[in-house]
């Protein structure tokens, strides 16, 4: 079982895509911006200096963002728990803590961003 002390993070991964509540944001779509963050044994790879013994952050992040840009949903909510189970289909991943940011969402005073954050283990 991974030590959850043991962390592979991707910050700022961006995505066009078409979530949202409201019919132009599924139009004409938007930036959402993901950081993902997951709990893996890092010991054995880093033992042996073996990237079979962890997850490789650039596949990592390529299925993050596949995962985004696919069938549009109303919630950032939804997207974040696909993103999850995505980050947990990765061998030796226990843990996967997501946020995603909607820097560009309909809010009708300034703001500098909006974001959901969730954590999901395996069961």
């Amino acid at each position: 079982m991974a030590s959850t002390r043991d962390r592979i993070a991707v910050t700022g991964i961006r995505v066009r895509a078409h979530h949202g509540v409201f019919d132009f944001e599924r139009e004409r779509g938007q930036e959402f911006v993901i950081d993902v963050s997951v709990a893996v044994d890092l010991a054995g790879a880093a033992a042996g200096d073996d990237l079979g013994s962890t997850v490789h952050y650039g596949e990592l992040a390529v299925a993050v963002a596949r995962a985004v840009e696919r069938d549009p949903v109303d919630l950032i909510e939804t997207v974040a728990e696909r993103v999850a189970e995505v980050a947990l289909g990765f061998a030796g991943v226990e843990e996967a803590t997501v946020t995603v940011h909607k820097p560009q969402a309909p809010i009708e005073v300034p703001f500098d961003d909006v974001a959901v954050t969730i954590v999901r283990s395996r069961s």
